[in-house]
C-alpha cells in the first residue's frame, strides 16, 4: 500500500522487448502526485514503446524491472485493469471507431472505470460543460468517435476523455504530433484546465519537440536515448537540447 513517501507512479529498471529485440534497457522514473513530467527523445529512442508498455500493450514483453502505481506492482496487469485503476493514455494517432458516438464511448469507458452503469443522460451535462471549456463544437458529442475529425479535434477529444474519466496518471504520447501552433496551444490549454481541476493528477508528456514543453512548463524533464534515460532536470534540459541536439546526450 502507498504511504506519504510513495510516488504516484514509479518505473524501476524497466526492460522491454518486441519480437525478442530489446528496446527499453533499464528505465528508472518516479512521478509524485500532482507533478508534470516530460520525456523527450529522438525518433527510435523508445518513447512510444515506453508509453505502450506502461499501459500494458501485448506487443511488448517486459523482460526485467517493474512498474508501480500507488505502491502496487502493476507490471503484470492487463491494459483494461490499468485503465480502471486510473491510468490514461492519450494516443499519438487516435483511432476512428465507426458506429460509436463520442458520448456513448465515454459512457462505456466511464462505466468501466467506475464499476457502475451510467446513462447518457447522466453524462451529457458534464460532457457538454467540458466541451465548452475545451473549445470543442458540442455537436461532436453525437458524432462517431474521431470519424472525420481533424488532427487537432482528435487530440482535443483525447483531452476530453482525460477530463471525463478522471484518471490519476495521464500519459500523453506525442499528443503534439501533427498539430500546428494554434492547435497545440489549445490542446496544452486543455491539459492545464484539467490539471487545475484535479491538482493531484500526475502527467507524463512524451514528445519530440520543445514547443509542447514551452506550453506545459513541466516540473521535470527527462531525456531518453537508445532505451535509457540519460538526463533528468528542469527546463534547462530542453534549452540544452535546442542548442546542442540529442548528440550531446549520447
Amino acid at each position: 500500500m502507498a504511504d506519504d513517501r510513495t510516488p504516484l507512479f514509479a518505473i524501476e529498471n524497466l526492460h522491454a522487448a518486441a519480437d525478442g529485440a530489446p528496446i527499453l534497457k533499464g528505465i528508472d522514473l518516479r512521478i509524485p502526485a500532482g507533478e508534470v513530467h516530460a520525456l523527450m527523445g529522438p525518433n527510435g529512442s523508445g518513447k512510444s514503446t515506453l508509453a505502450s508498455t506502461l499501459l500494458g500493450s501485448p506487443e511488448y514483453e517486459v523482460t526485467a524491472g517493474r512498474v508501480l502505481f500507488k505502491g502496487d506492482d502493476i507490471t503484470e496487469w492487463s491494459a483494461d485493469v490499468r485503465g480502471k485503476a486510473g491510468l490514461f493514455l492519450a494516443f499519438q494517432y487516435p483511432q476512428e471507431i465507426a458506429g460509436v458516438s463520442v458520448i456513448n464511448f465515454l459512457r462505456q469507458a466511464l462505466s468501466a472505470r467506475k464499476g457502475t452503469e451510467l446513462s447518457v443522460l447522466e453524462l451529457r451535462a458534464s460532457i457538454m460543460d467540458w466541451m465548452e471549456r475545451l473549445g470543442m463544437d458540442k455537436s461532436f458529442a453525437d458524432r462517431y468517435l474521431n470519424e472525420g475529425f481533424s488532427g487537432g479535434e482528435k487530440k482535443r477529444n483525447e483531452i476530453l476523455q482525460m477530463a471525463i474519466l478522471e484518471p490519476e496518471l495521464a500519459i500523453l504520447d506525442e499528443t503534439d504530433s501533427g498539430l500546428d501552433v494554434d492547435a497545440l496551444r489549445i490542446v496544452a490549454e486543455g491539459v492545464r484546465t484539467v490539471k487545475a481541476e484535479r491538482p493531484d493528477l500526475g502527467v507524463l508528456a512524451i514528445t519530440h519537440y520543445r514547443r509542447l514543453l514551452d506550453e506545459l512548463q513541466p516540473d521535470v524533464v527527462h531525456v531518453i536515448v537508445d532505451g535509457r534515460i540519460v538526463a533528468t532536470g528542469g527546463m534547462e534540459i530542453a534549452g540544452q537540447l535546442e542548442r546542442d541536439g540529442y548528440d550531446a546526450f549520447r
